[in-house]
């Protein structure tokens, strides 16, 4: 019998409980230096070294899950001059590669567009991709479809 297959779900941080809330910052505090040891960093935490082995390897943020993936993004732009390209821009100059780009007719103002990137040469985290293509003007609506 083979391995089963893994499901992964995206899930908003608010519902987790709070050891994998607190495994994850653990996660965080070791990578970016904040601690030196995983004792260190569970203390901080308050968070059993237990409860530390038990999630670390099942959960991890957002933009780590991305790496190395083909993001396909949907967006609700404004119709004016510029906005696909303005994100486009944004996109290319973070080093994200566009592989499909999909747009729909305007309607009322707005029109809707669905853009699949590949992210292994990103040069920031995905979260700060989307943060940025969250601010280019003329974007009413960013979400992530899916991942591949």
């Amino acid at each position: 019998m083979g391995e089963a297959k893994s499901n992964f779900f995206l899930v908003r941080e608010e519902i987790l409980p709070e050891a994998i809330k607190k495994t994850i910052r653990v996660k965080e505090m070791l990578k970016r230096g904040e601690a030196r040891t995983i004792n260190e960093a569970v203390e901080k935490m308050d968070l059993s070294r237990s409860a530390y082995y038990k999630y670390k390897d099942f959960v991890f943020p957002f933009y780590e899950a991305s790496q190395d993936k083909i993001i396909t993004l949907t967006f609700l732009l404004e119709h004016k001059k510029g906005v696909l390209s303005n994100v486009l821009n944004t996109i290319s100059a973070e080093s994200g590669s566009v592989l499909t780009i999909n747009q729909g007719i305007p309607l009322q103002g707005v029109a809707n567009a669905t853009i699949s990137i590949e992210t292994v040469n990103l040069s920031i985290d995905l979260e700060a991709l989307l943060d940025k293509l969250r601010m280019v003007d003329g974007v009413k609506r960013l979400e992530v479809l899916g991942q591949a």
